[in-house]
């Protein structure tokens, strides 16, 4: 039964306070009737046992004490998904098609009877499977040296005004499982700019893969609590075709630094006492909920893969948002700025990078053989190279012995042939090893100590 109030407190910002006269939910969808019969759509995100605070999804332009009703329907945020009519497809934050152009919503509805709670729990730790199968993004640096698997976390660290568009649409564009099961890709733009969007779904209609991706799009002048959801509605959708569907699915965020500054917003308009530079105490546990919801499970044979993507300000990798989710995920990709400025793409800094389940998949049935002394030996020379570049700017090139000179024209080499590579360059991972060889094979033999000697008679080009 649902419970209906006539009076509101006070409004601030997208908040509305109500004085507490009955057992309230957390997370209720409420109901804001206005006096001109329009409604507008709410949820409870804190209550005590004298204020309830309604978030509305839409602005509260225009409500005042005296003429809104609100009506608590008992019920949480649900979200339509389809088995067929979903499919390339957009959608905006609250999981309704729409169009693009405008950022309406479009008239038709999904056909659908598979209605579920966007606050779904993480996976039981006790009931995951331990992830074991790659997926190929068609970039060498990820590929390569920190290989994606199937039911990982793998965040992408970058800064602002960096190449992270561009890395975000190829992934979506390229990525593919190795085996012949059905794959799905979601794209989750979070408080996105309309151009970027735009530029999002040409790209993904240019690549001819369209009919593989779900779309999500949340734009920048969308309300603060749109920003909150959208995550959890094209997460929601994931674990459908995941786990009831037995998809393997590959979720994309863009921006999570743009959810976490909404929910810092939104805890200062609750007046929550702050944290680390005004984020409130529990955002590892409120992004916990989100990256959490990933994984394998046993018995299932669906998947979900993320990749959350996020901006550093002023490309501080300590900065409270990327500080907290790599302690929560499985690795982190990290772009350079440095590299960006040389015109390498995509920029990665590859010493600062890693993946902690890519050595239990890579191999003789999934990659190839040679793979994980191939990308142990590649980043042990760089980080030589690296080394010598520094003395360079010391010592000068006449400084250097013979030997420290083939180091440093092995790092240019590395850059320009191994890291470098199109925006719309698709390398498997037997291309990606050939390029990688080819490197190796400018160095004696005597320098690939981390490789073993079967695999250097085997590829190493004389």
């Amino acid at each position: 039964m649902s419970i209906l109030y006539q009076k509101v407190q006070k409004v601030i910002g997208p908040l509305l306070f109500l004085k507490n006269k009955h057992n309230v939910q957390y997370e209720e969808i409420v109901q804001v009737q206005l006096e001109d019969e329009s409604t507008r759509f709410g949820q409870v995100v804190k209550m005590d046992e004298e204020i309830i605070v309604v978030e509305l999804f839409e602005s509260t332009k225009g409500i005042s004490s005296e003429n809104a009703k609100i009506l608590f329907t008992r019920d949480t945020f649900k979200v339509k998904i389809s088995d067929t009519d979903m499919f390339g497809q957009t959608f905006n934050s609250l999981g309704k098609p729409i169009d693009l152009e405008t950022k309406k919503e479009l008239k038709y509805n999904l056909l659908t009877d598979h209605e579920k709670d966007i606050y779904s729990y993480p996976i039981n730790p006790f009931a995951r499977d331990y992830p074991s199968e790659v997926i190929q993004t068609g970039i060498s640096v990820i590929d390569g040296l920190f290989t994606l698997i199937r039911g990982q976390k793998l965040p992408i660290f970058s800064g602002q005004g960096l190449s992270h568009n561009k890395l975000a649409t190829q992934i979506v564009t390229q990525a593919r499982v190795l085996t012949e099961e059905p794959f799905l890709i979601i794209f989750c733009g979070i408080g996105i700019i309309e151009d970027d969007a735009i530029n999002f779904l040409k790209a993904f209609r240019e690549s001819g893969n369209i009919q593989n991706i779900i779309s999500f799009m949340n734009f920048a002048s969308d309300p603060v609590m749109e920003r909150l959801i959208v995550p959890r509605v094209a997460l929601t959708t994931a674990e459908y075709f995941a786990f009831e569907k037995d998809m393997h699915v590959l979720v994309i965020l863009i921006d999570m630094t743009n959810y976490a500054e909404a929910l810092r917003e939104l805890s200062s308009a609750k007046e929550e006492i702050p944290s680390r530079k005004g984020y409130p105490g529990y955002l590892y546990s409120d992004l916990a909920s989100i990256y959490e919801r990933t994984g394998k499970i046993k018995g299932k044979d669906g998947s979900i893969t993320q990749i959350p993507i996020l901006t550093m300000k002023n490309d501080d990798i300590s900065d409270p948002v990327p500080d907290t989710t790599g302690y929560i995920t499985e690795g982190q990709l990290v772009l350079e700025r440095e590299l960006y400025k040389k015109g390498i793409y995509p920029p990665f800094d590859v010493l600062s990078s890693i993946s902690r389940l890519m050595k239990d998949a890579i191999g003789k049935e999934t990659t190839r053989e040679d793979h994980a002394d191939v990308s142990s030996q590649l980043l042990s020379l760089y980080s030589n190279s690296l080394e010598i570049r520094d003395l360079l700017s010391i010592v000068g090139k006449e400084g250097l012995s013979n030997e420290q000179r083939t180091m440093l024209k092995f790092g240019n080499e590395f850059e320009k042939s191994f890291l470098n590579q199109q925006t719309n360059e698709n390398r498997d991972f037997i291309q990606t090893l050939s390029i990688a060889w080819k490197i190796l094979s400018e160095l004696p033999r005597d320098k690939l100590v981390r490789i073993h000697d079967k695999f250097i008679d085997k590829y190493y080009r004389e």
